[in-house]
């Protein structure tokens, strides 16, 4: 049985993830009024990237997706003793590994540019107008990168609590970042010469805040251990082993937008800006809901799976898969209506011009053709990983990658960046669908009959819930010329006349939230 305590954990993540989106908007909004979508825009937006990404693989992706499966494993079997000696040795083997990492990142930083922004080093070596951006960014670099350091043990230290089912603690650490980098660009940026500069100092300070703010709560659960170097401990070797494949596997989404990075670096001035403006919109409901629900569900696949629950397995992987639809669905229609209208009402002041929104609402509808996937594939690979399988998914990965690539060289010469975002959602449909077909063939999940209709019915609401949005506001034109006031409160009647009528279509339609809370095995693979 899927119980009401996993529903209620998904809506605490979810909530505190809010929180962090929000505060993530507002650091957004910022960041586009000092900097805007121009050169020191791209500059910093790929400084800030290249952390991130070897974040998402050093520590929130495959660390996570490795550590979890046998810390929770260990705690099952032998008890909190072993659970504190593995977190030791774990958090001193990855350590020494991640400061090694960091600290050669922060010397070689000029090779590290040459190689992720390779159509600003050819400028530089060729005199091209492009060439300063190449210099900045080497130099930023350096400052952002230490975030890899501190943001590691505060993925590993979250992941800790959240076998505790402690969830709260790490979905609300991502609030210092949001903090720290609206503090720096409004009280620091007006003393540098270079804003870009103030937010990097931002980025570090945020990662700082963010690993002091763990500690406590670690220390009351009894879990703050000293690191210990641990490369021999046989579960310490079988987190490596299943974390080296596990970079590719997990991270896919995030290679990908890195290659779109990359690409768009050749590009027009600002298409590094549109498609990260349009990315972090996507990412508001990503994280609310794909990554909340992969984040509670992930620790108890891989307690169902240590204790050979077969069932109930199943029906935890059939639970998230509908519960992602059924909110996804409405966030992919409700976010390619209303592209436009919020990018102008959020980002539209400053440096940010009209144009600016133009184009990056053209990425947003883009990424939002594979939105729902994307969300998906972040329920289905944790059902490969709490099983400590790790080929499937890093075969599945690879093929996913390259896809991405072939899809960006036959779009990209023809629609610009807008072929970079659309790129990455056919790749992360092909991602999603070869994921679902590899556990329906190893038996190891089916999605149910139940949860078929349901996902049918919810297409059909959020198409009539876009419908709604459409007619309920002004035009696009009207959005331009209006001041703030006018545009927010327009973007807010546009989603309160959403929200009411997509939850009335599904009502109409025969689903109610209490499906939600009693959905067994029985009811979901009958």
């Amino acid at each position: 049985m899927v119980s009401a305590k996993l529903l209620k954990s998904g809506a605490i993540v979810s909530a505190m993830t809010l929180i962090s989106r929000v505060l993530g908007l507002v650091r957004d909004v910022v960041t586009a009024n000092v900097l805007g979508a121009g050169a020191m825009a791209d500059v910093f937006l790929m400084v800030n990237r290249i952390p991130n990404f070897l974040r998402r693989l050093f520590a929130e992706g495959a660390f996570s997706q490795a550590f979890v499966p046998v810390l929770s494993e260990v705690r099952a079997k032998h008890g909190d003793d072993e659970v504190r000696l593995l977190v030791a040795r774990a958090s001193g083997t990855l350590g020494f590994i991640v400061t090694i990492v960091t600290l050669l990142a922060m010397i070689g930083s000029p090779v590290i540019m040459a190689l992720f922004g390779m159509g600003w080093f050819e400028d530089y070596l060729n005199g091209g107008p492009d060439g300063a951006k190449y210099l900045q960014a080497s130099d930023l670099l350096k400052i952002t990168f230490p975030y890899l350091w501190f943001i590691t043990f505060v993925a590993l230290s979250g992941a800790v609590l959240n076998i505790y089912n402690q969830f709260a603690v790490a979905a609300f650490s991502p609030v210092f970042l949001n903090i720290a980098m609206i503090g720096c660009a409004l009280f620091l940026s007006p003393h540098t010469e270079n804003p870009a500069e103030a937010l990097a100092w931002g980025v570090f300070l945020g990662g700082f805040l963010q690993f002091v703010f763990q500690l406590p709560f670690l220390k009351r659960a009894n879990l703050l251990v000293l690191p210990k170097w641990g490369w021999r401990d046989p579960y310490v070797a079988r987190i490596r082993t299943l974390m080296l494949p596990a970079l590719f596997g997990v991270s896919v989404s995030q290679i990908n937008l890195l290659l779109d990075a990359i690409i768009a670096s050749f590009l027009q001035n600002g298409s590094v800006s549109w498609l990260y403006y349009s990315d972090r919109l996507l990412e508001f409901p990503l994280g609310m809901f794909g990554i909340a629900i992969a984040t509670v569900i992930l620790p108890n696949l891989s307690r169902q799976h240590a204790l050979d629950d077969h069932k109930a397995f199943q029906g935890t992987v059939d639970w998230a898969v509908m519960l992602i639809c059924v909110l996804g669905i409405p966030s992919m229609f409700g976010l390619a209506v209303l592209a436009e209208p919020i990018l102008l009402t959020v980002f539209g002041h400053g440096r940010f011009t009209a144009h600016d929104a133009t184009q990056s609402a053209w990425s947003l509808m883009a990424y939002c053709v594979g939105l729902v996937y994307l969300m998906l594939i972040k329920v289905l690979a944790p059902a490969f990983y709490a099983r400590q399988d790790v080929k499937t998914p890093v075969k599945i990965g690879i093929i996913a990658m390259v896809a991405n690539m072939v899809f960006n060289l036959m779009l990209a010469p023809f629609i610009s960046f807008v072929g970079l975002a659309l790129a990455t959602s056919l790749s992360g449909m092909l991602n999603c669908w070869l994921l679902y077909r590899g556990l329906k063939s190893q038996g190891i999940y089916r999605l149910s009959p139940h949860s078929k209709a349901v996902i049918g019915k919810a297409l059909l609401a959020g198409a009539l819930m876009g419908v709604a949005i459409y007619f309920s506001i002004p035009s696009i034109e009207q959005f331009q010329q209006a001041g703030f006031s006018h545009r927010a409160l327009w973007v807010a009647v546009g989603i309160a006349a959403a929200v009411p009528a997509y939850l009335l279509a599904l009502w109409v339609l025969g689903v109610r939230i209490a499906d939600f809370k009693r959905h067994s095995i029985a009811e979901s693979l009958a």
